[in-house]
């Protein structure tokens, strides 16, 4: 038996237009339309019994893989504790993306709720690297290549 593919990150996010708005700045694009997902076959797979979410797929134009933002009604989601919680929480960390050019991309992440995590690091002479977190507390990695 073989994987065939990571088809997509999923990520539970408070406000599902704030979330879709950052992914777009950062350069993603939205998959088709938003969906509303009720449907019992949908409740037996998440196991929450009376589930009711939207959600976003986005992708990266012309790559593989996409993120899965989803937006729970009902239940209503439960917040990590501690609400912002520390880089060495158990979990999904962060999801990494390339970038042209660092400084620019968090510039237009800003307004949309982008907030720098420590600072902007040199690994090297390869990388400039750093975290931020976006909206519902997000954590994205940001790698420009040097040279």
């Amino acid at each position: 038996m073989t994987i065939q593919r990571m088809d997509n990150v999923g990520i539970v996010v408070e406000d599902l237009d704030a979330a879709v708005a950052f992914f777009i700045e950062l350069g993603m694009e939205l998959q088709g339309s938003r969906m509303q997902i009720e449907e019992d076959w949908a409740a037996k797979v998440v196991g929450l019994e009376g589930m009711h979410s939207e959600i976003a797929m986005m992708a990266i134009p012309g790559a593989p893989g996409r993120l899965e933002l989803t937006k729970y009604h009902t239940p209503e989601p439960v917040p990590p504790t501690p609400a912002v919680p520390p880089a060495n929480t158990m979990g999904v960390h962060r999801v990494m993306f390339a970038v042209d050019d660092i400084e620019d991309t968090l510039a237009r992440l800003r307004p949309h709720g982008g907030e720098l995590i420590g600072e902007v690091s040199r690994f090297e002479d390869s990388f400039l690297l750093c975290y931020m977190r976006g909206p519902s507390g997000i954590i994205i990695g940001l790698a420009e290549q040097l040279g």
